[in-house]
């Protein structure tokens, strides 16, 4: 931003009342110099304000939004070159390709993965955003059916994909409602391209080739009132590739340059007939730094690896991943279950629960909300101690479930045993567990099988 938090504060109304998120004004102009908050943010900022802070505190990458509802998705937002800087903000989206001159049993086989790969990892849910309905027979009736059947079948984001005015002034009649991306504005078609976008108020892809292109059809349709733009420099080799979406990131990032601070959209598919090839070309694009990108087909076998790269990316690195403070039942426990304890970092609470899982002892999961810390480290911050954990029991409920009342804490706090019997009073008895989370099938076997 070129103005400074200070100067920014002076526009500001100067209420402190906390409805941005923050306790004071002077810290929301602090986040708007960071690039951390949008202007948006404040309900009683003045009109007279906002024109002249729209342009220094918005993000140097335009965010777009895709879909509605539950399905929706953003692209761009993003302030730095680097996810060590800060973070990444809206994760790339991934779109499978179904086309018009495809059998029907291709497209329902797409269809229906699209559907079906759902992942959950770490607590998250993991699955693709998008189905790209591309015009490839030129027939205006199949690519609408097609359009139709995507509508009724999917509630995730659509991209329209044809640079016939026409064929996309059809498609948009049907899908209107659900916000799709059209892909794709040229010098040819910009106008009319332009005018169904601002019109219908859609989000609008452009194409052209090379990035002095690009950027000239940005400022005309920007011109012209259409804001929400996705990009594609057109580049159809990976090296190509690589290098425009570097080039696109830092024109924005660091130069500022508004005509190419927009998200980007790539089609490997347009670079190779190997499937294997296509998907690597989509790793490589996904690193660096692509908004969308489009793929042939899904499998899980592609897909899941994508999912988990794109998850590694766009974590904040400054913030630990964690789960929900609470009891998890584990193999359907009863009266007799133990209870053993954890921390609620993300990757401690998937380990643990694999190894009771694997048991096959009924059991329950105590998970203590330690903001995200492993079991060590957050026993020496002061987080997972015997008062804190032993509050925690109590206060869960989880002893009005239970006859036998046993709790299992990991060997390597076997240090605040003392303290949690205290706490949780002599009705418990508090069994230190094993220090390696490989070691609990054994361990619960031995104590607490039958």
């Amino acid at each position: 931003m070129g103005l400074t938090g200070i100067q920014i504060f002076q526009l500001l109304p100067k209420t402190n009342c906390k409805e941005c998120g923050v306790p004071t004004c002077l810290a929301f102009a602090m986040n708007l110099a960071a690039g951390k908050a949008e202007l948006s943010q404040c309900p009683y900022v003045s009109e007279e304000a906002k024109q002249k802070l729209a342009a220094e505190s918005a993000p140097p990458i335009r965010t777009v939004e895709i879909g509605t509802g539950d399905g929706a998705f953003k692209v761009g937002g993003e302030t730095v070159l680097f996810r060590h800087e800060k973070t990444f903000f809206n994760p790339t989206g991934l779109a499978v390709l179904v086309s018009d001159d495809e059998d029907e049993a291709s497209i329902d086989g797409k269809l229906e993965r699209f559907n079906d790969l759902v992942y959950e990892r770490v607590g998250l849910i993991l699955k693709s955003n998008a189905v790209a309905v591309k015009a490839s027979s030129g027939d205006q009736g199949k690519f609408v059916n097609l359009v139709k059947k995507v509508v009724e079948k999917t509630d995730r984001g659509i991209i329209l994909m044809t640079e016939n005015a026409e064929l996309m002034t059809a498609a948009v009649e049907v899908a209107a409602a659900r916000k799709p991306l059209l892909y794709a504005a040229t010098a040819d078609n910009a106008d009319a391209m332009g005018k169904l976008a601002k019109e219908k108020k859609l989000p609008l892809a452009v194409k052209a080739e090379g990035l002095e292109a690009l950027a000239e059809l940005t400022k005309k349709l920007n011109d012209a009132g259409v804001e929400d733009l996705v990009i594609d420099p057109g580049s159809r080799q990976i090296l190509a590739a690589l290098q425009d979406e570097i080039r696109i990131r830092e024109s924005a990032v660091q130069k500022k340059f508004r005509q190419l601070g927009f998200p980007t959209i790539v089609l490997p598919f347009e670079m190779t007939d190997d499937f294997m090839l296509e998907n690597l070309y989509a790793a490589l694009l996904l690193a660096k730094y692509a908004g969308i990108i489009v793929l042939s087909d899904f499998q899980g076998e592609n897909l899941f690896p994508l999912l988990l790269e794109r998850l590694n990316i766009y974590t904040d690195p400054q913030r630990p991943m964690k789960t929900e403070q609470k009891i998890y039942e584990i193999n359907n426990p009863g009266p007799d279950s133990p209870v053993l304890c954890t921390s609620n970092f993300s990757l401690t609470y998937f380990i643990v629960s694999g190894e009771i899982e694997n048991s096959r002892v009924p059991s329950y999961l105590a998970v203590l909300d330690t903001e995200g810390l492993s079991v060590l480290t957050a026993w020496a911050a002061g987080k997972f101690v015997g008062d804190l954990l032993g509050s925690f029991i109590n206060k869960s409920g989880i002893k009005d479930k239970l006859q036998k009342r046993n709790i299992i804490i990991p060997g390597y706090a076997a240090v605040i045993q003392g303290d949690l019997e205290e706490e949780v009073g002599s009705d418990w008895q508090v069994h230190v567990g094993p220090r390696e989370a490989a070691n609990i099938p054994a361990f619960l076997r031995e104590k607490f099988a039958g």
